[in-house]
């Protein structure tokens, strides 16, 4: 099965998420200047890794009106297009709050060098992006929860009691 590659474009840097064969995990790929025609860097990325769709955040205001972020990622795909031939599809997906959950997860994480952080969380938005259109991809009797059947207590220590 062919593998999804996810866009979370940017004017300043573009980060890249991959999907595993099944299409079951999204992981990050790549952090790429976004002034130097990353169009050729994504479509020789495409060809390398056998992409058989190209999905991009459409990054929408919180109300869901379309801003002129919106129209830079259309344009962008336009130029993507050109670049692969046509030859790969390419959707929009809502991106919302993805770089929010992505900088979150940076801090949860303890990442604080400020170079580092901003190498991560544009691929990191866009794990969240891809990961977000996997799972809705396979709906919800097919999200990677564990059945109620097998719930396990996390810790060893006695359930407290309210006084």
């Amino acid at each position: 099965m062919p593998r999804i590659l996810a866009i979370d474009h940017g004017t300043v840097r573009i980060g890249l998420a991959l999907s595993d064969e099944m299409e079951l995990v999204a992981s990050p790929l790549k952090t790429l200047d976004a002034q130097n025609e990353p169009e050729t860097e994504i479509a020789r990325i495409v060809k390398q890794k056998g992409i058989g769709k190209i999905v991009i955040g459409m990054p929408f205001h919180m109300n869901g009106q379309r801003g002129e972020a919106a129209g830079r990622a259309e344009k962008f795909a336009n130029l993507l297009g050109k670049a692969l031939d046509h030859e790969v599809p390419i959707e929009f997906v809502d991106e919302r709050l993805s770089s929010v959950e992505a900088e979150a997860s940076l801090s949860r994480s303890g990442i604080t060098d400020k170079h580092e952080r901003n190498q991560l969380v544009d691929q990191l938005a866009a794990v969240v992006i891809l990961q977000d259109y996997l799972n809705n991809q396979r709906g919800p009797e097919g999200y990677l929860l564990p059945d109620a059947a097998y719930d396990f207590e996390w810790s060893d220590e006695p359930k407290r009691r309210r006084k």
